[in-house]
C-alpha cells in the first residue's frame, strides 16, 4: 500500500467518523415547509415622525421579538434581512392571522384628556369612543413608555367580563395628574372622560369615578382598560402594551402557514424517493461496473452520511427544495464515478496495462471533467444562495453540499475501496468482475456502427431551432403561469374530505366576494384557491366558504406575497438566471478555447428556453422551486457541454503532439482540418467517446427523479418533471446543439491557434 494510498484511507475514515458523530449528535434544523408552521416577511416604513432607517428596524426587531416572546411559540425565530426586513419563523402557528395582526400592529398606546367641545376650544384630535360616540382629545398626557406592565384580568365579581390591568412605572404620578383635573369637573361632563387610545383609535373612555377628588387623582400606579373585550382580545392588548410600540409602522409583505399534515408527508414521501431511487441507481451501477459499482453504491451511502453531517454542523435549514437538491446530488456523485470508471475502461481497453494502473489512470484522466462539471455547478448553487430567498435558497445551499460531499465520494472513498479492492490477488486473477475490463455494451455497438454524427451537424442546428420556435411560440401564445411569488397574491391550498367541483367552489367564492379567484381541483380532494391580495379577515371568509363546500376541509397552505415584493422577486429572478449565464461564459472562456465557451452558453440558453416553453405549453407554475429546478438544468447543461469539450482539448492536444512530432500537420494542432486530424471528425470522436458516460449518467439521474416525480407528492412533481425535462434536453443540446455549433464558430471564425494546454488527461 502506497503512502498516498494510506493517506487517503486515513482521510476518508476520519471523514466518515467525523460525519457519523454528527449525524447522531446534532439535530438538523428543519424548515417551516417541512415541521409546519407560518413565517412572516415585515418591511419597515417610514412614518411622519420616523424614517425607516436600520436604527429603527433594530429597534423594530427587539420589540417583535419581546412580543413573540410573549405570544409562547416554541423555538421561534427573528432575524433581519437586508435594510429593512425582518423574517419571523413562529413554528406551530397554522392561524396566521392572530400573529400577523400582534406584530404588526404599531401599538402606539397614548392617554389624553378628553376636551370640552366649544368651537374656540383647541379642537386636538376628533376621533370616536369604544361605543362610536365623537369625542374631542387633548395632547397626550401620557404614553406606552410610561407603562410597567398589562396583563388580561377577568373581573367575575361583578360580572364585566375581560379587562387590562395596567401598572404605571414610579408611583405614576402623571397618571394621577390626568385624572386629577379630569376630576375637576362634574359628572356627565366629557371633560370628565380620560381617553386610552391605541394606534390613533379609541379603544376606552372612562369617566372618572365620583369617589376620585379634584386635583388628588387616581393614586397607587394602576388603572384598568375596559371595554368589552373577549378573553383573546384582552390578552392581545396586553401583549401590545408589554411589547411596547413600534417605533416605526411595520407592513407584512410575506406571509407563509404550512399545516404539519403537508409537512410530514413531503418529509416522508422526498425520503422514500431518496431511498428508492438510490437503490435503484445502485443496482443499475452494479450491473453496468459490477464489482466497482458495488462500491460506489457504498460510496452513495457515505455521501448520504457526509451531507447530513454537513447541513447539521453548518446549522443549514433543511427545506422541501433542500431536500430534493439533497437527493438530487445523488446523481452528481453518480456522474464523478461514472466518469472515472468509464475512463478506466478506455485506459484498460488501450493498453492493457492491468486494473491498478487503468484505475490510476482512469481516476487522473477523470479529475479534469469532475472539476469543470461540479464546478459549473457550484455557481448555479452559489447564485441560488445570493439572488434567492426562502426555500430557494435553501435549496442552493443543500446543491452546494450535495455537489462537494459527492467529489469527496467519488474521488476519495471510492478511490479507496476501489484500490483496496484491485489490489487483492483473487480480484486481479478475474479482472471482468471489477467491470472496467469490458468496455460496456454503448460503447461496443459505438464501435460496430462508428456513427459519423458531425456529417449532419447544421441539420442538427436546424432541428434546434424549430425546437427553439416551439417552445417560444407557447411562451407567446399562452403565457407564463407565475406563481404568486413572482405576481403577488395569495395562495391557499385546502385538503377537503371529498372531490369539490371547480365551478361549484368558484361560485361559493363569487357569492363570498371574491368573483376573480382561481380554482384548482385534484381528484384526491385537494383544492388550491389563488386571488389577489386578501387581508386575513377575508382569508377567513374563504375558509369559511370552502368548509361549508367540502363539509369540512383543512388548510395546509397559506401563502401571502405583497405586489412589491414580487416585484422584486421576478427581477431577482431574472438576475439570477442573466448572471448564470454570464458567470458560466466566463468560466467556460477560462478554461476553454472561445468557441466552446460561447457554445455551451447558447446550448445553455437553449435548453432554459425549452423547459421554460414546455411548461408555459403544459400550463405549470413558474414559481421560486421552477427557479431552482431551471439554474439546475442550468448547471446540468453545462455539465454534458463540459465533459464532451474536455474530451475534445485532449484529443486537440494528442493531435498536436501527433502532428508535431512527425511533421504530417501544420504544427498549430489546433484540429483545423489544414493538416492533421479534422476538427469535426475530432469533434465526432470525443461525442463518442464520452456517450457511454452521457448515458449512464443520465439513467442514474432519470432513477432518482422519476423517485421524486412519482413518490414525492405534489410539492416536488413540478420540480422533478422540470430535470426530467432539463436532462432529456441538456443530454441532447450538448451532443447536437453545443458540439455542431463549435464546429460551425470554429470554421468561420478564425480563432487563435491552439486550445489552453493542461497536458494530457
Amino acid at each position: 500500500m502506497t503512502r498516498a494510498i494510506r493517506v487517503r484511507a486515513f482521510f476518508a475514515l476520519a471523514v466518515l467518523a467525523l460525519s457519523l458523530y454528527i449525524t447522531l449528535t446534532v439535530p438538523v434544523r428543519l424548515g417551516l415547509d417541512l415541521r409546519g408552521g407560518t413565517q412572516l416577511v415585515l418591511e419597515t416604513r417610514d412614518s411622519p415622525t420616523a424614517e425607516a432607517d436600520s436604527e429603527a428596524t433594530d429597534r423594530t426587531l427587539e420589540v417583535l421579538r419581546q412580543r413573540i416572546d410573549a405570544l409562547g411559540v416554541s423555538e421561534p425565530t427573528i432575524a433581519r434581512s437586508g435594510d429593512n426586513r425582518i423574517i419571523v419563523e413562529l413554528p406551530g402557528v397554522q392561524d396566521p392571522r392572530e400573529a400577523a395582526d400582534v406584530l404588526g400592529r404599531t401599538a402606539q398606546l397614548t392617554f389624553h384628556p378628553v376636551l370640552d367641545t366649544e368651537p374656540d376650544t383647541d379642537p386636538g384630535t376628533v376621533d370616536s369612543d369604544e361605543s362610536g360616540r365623537p369625542v374631542r382629545l387633548g395632547p397626550s398626557a401620557l404614553t406606552g413608555a410610561d407603562v410597567d406592565s398589562a396583563e388580561a384580568r377577568i373581573d367575575a365579581q361583578s360580572g364585566a367580563g375581560w379587562f387590562v390591568g395596567i401598572e404605571f412605572k414610579g408611583a405614576g404620578d402623571a397618571w394621577a395628574e390626568l385624572t386629577g383635573r379630569a376630576a375637576c369637573h362634574p359628572a356627565g361632563d366629557p371633560a370628565r372622560r380620560v381617553a386610552i387610545v391605541l394606534d390613533d383609535k379609541v379603544i376606552s373612555s372612562p369617566q372618572v369615578n365620583s369617589s376620585v377628588a379634584c386635583r388628588t387623582g387616581i393614586t397607587g400606579g394602576s388603572t384598568q382598560i375596559t371595554g368589552s373585550f373577549s378573553q383573546e382580545e384582552a390578552r392581545e392588548l396586553g401583549l401590545l402594551i408589554n411589547g411596547g410600540a413600534l417605533p416605526v409602522p411595520v407592513e407584512t409583505v410575506e406571509q407563509r402557514t404550512v399545516g404539519p399534515t403537508l409537512g410530514a408527508t413531503a418529509i416522508e414521501a422526498s425520503a422514500w424517493a431518496a431511498v428508492i431511487g438510490t437503490a435503484l441507481t445502485s443496482l443499475f451501477i452494479i450491473a453496468v461496473y459490477r464489482l466497482l459499482g458495488a462500491l460506489a453504491a457504498v460510496a452513495l451511502a457515505c455521501y448520504g452520511v457526509i451531507s447530513y453531517a454537513a447541513l447539521a454542523a453548518l446549522g443549514a435549514t433543511l427545506t422541501l427544495p433542500g431536500l430534493a437538491g439533497f437527493v438530487l446530488a445523488i446523481g452528481m456523485a453518480v456522474d464523478a464515478n461514472v466518469l472515472v470508471f468509464e475512463r478506466a475502461r478506455e485506459e484498460y481497453a488501450a493498453r492493457r496495462k492491468g486494473l491498478r494502473p487503468a484505475l490510476s489512470a482512469g481516476f487522473r484522466n477523470a479529475f479534469s471533467a469532475i472539476a469543470d462539471s461540479n464546478i459549473t455547478t457550484l455557481i448555479a448553487a452559489g447564485l441560488l444562495f445570493l439572488l434567492a430567498s426562502g426555500p430557494v435558497r435553501g435549496f442552493g445551499v443543500t446543491l452546494g453540499i450535495g455537489v462537494l460531499a459527492s467529489m469527496l465520494s467519488a474521488l476519495v472513498i471510492t478511490r479507496v475501496l476501489a484500490d483496496h479492492a484491485v489490489a487483492r490477488r483473487s480480484v486481479r486473477r478475474r479482472p471482468h468482475l471489477t467491470g472496467i475490463a469490458d468496455t460496456g455494451r454503448v460503447r461496443d455497438w459505438l464501435t460496430r456502427r462508428d456513427p459519423d454524427l458531425m456529417r449532419r451537424g447544421r441539420t442538427w442546428l436546424a432541428a434546434s431551432a424549430v425546437a427553439l420556435v416551439l417552445a417560444a411560440s407557447g411562451i407567446a401564445v399562452k403565457g407564463l403561469n407565475f406563481g404568486v411569488e413572482f405576481t403577488g397574491g395569495r395562495l391557499m391550498e385546502y385538503a377537503a374530505s371529498a372531490p369539490v367541483d371547480a365551478d361549484r367552489a368558484r361560485t361559493a367564492l363569487a357569492d363570498a366576494g371574491l368573483p376573480r379567484a382561481v380554482v384548482q381541483t385534484s381528484g384526491d380532494g385537494d383544492l388550491t384557491v389563488r386571488t389577489d391580495q386578501l387581508t386575513n379577515a377575508e382569508a377567513a371568509k374563504v375558509d369559511k366558504a370552502v368548509g361549508e363546500l367540502a363539509g369540512g376541509a383543512e388548510k395546509i397552505r397559506d401563502e401571502l406575497i405583497g405586489p412589491s415584493l414580487g416585484d422584486e422577486l421576478r427581477r431577482g429572478a431574472l438576475i439570477a438566471l442573466a448572471t448564470a449565464l454570464a458567470a458560466q461564459l466566463l468560466y467556460l472562456a477560462v478554461r476553454f478555447r472561445w468557441a466552446f465557451g460561447a457554445s455551451a452558453v447558447v446550448a445553455m440558453v437553449h435548453d432554459t428556453l425549452i423547459l421554460v416553453g414546455v411548461f408555459a405549453w403544459l400550463g405549470k407554475p413558474v414559481d421560486g422551486v421552477f427557479l431552482a429546478a431551471l439554474l439546475t438544468v442550468i448547471g446540468y447543461s453545462v455539465n454534458d457541454s463540459v465533459v464532451v469539450f474536455d474530451r475534445i482539448r485532449e484529443l486537440t492536444s494528442a493531435n498536436r503532439t501527433h502532428d508535431t512530432g512527425t511533421g504530417t500537420g501544420d504544427g498549430d494542432g489546433d484540429g483545423d482540418g489544414r493538416k492533421g486530424i479534422p476538427f469535426p471528425v475530432l469533434t465526432n470522436t470525443a461525442i463518442l467517446q464520452t456517450l457511454p458516460r452521457t448515458v449512464n449518467t443520465g439513467m442514474g439521474a432519470v432513477f432518482i427523479l422519476a423517485a421524486l416525480a412519482l413518490l414525492g407528492g405534489d410539492s416536488l412533481t413540478d420540480f422533478a418533471l422540470a430535470l426530467l425535462i432539463g436532462i432529456v434536453v441538456g443530454t441532447y443540446s450538448s451532443m447536437f446543439t453545443a458540439a455542431p455549433l463549435a464546429i460551425e464558430l470554429q470554421a468561420r471564425g478564425n480563432p487563435p491557434s491552439g486550445t489552453r494546454k493542461r497536458g494530457a488527461r
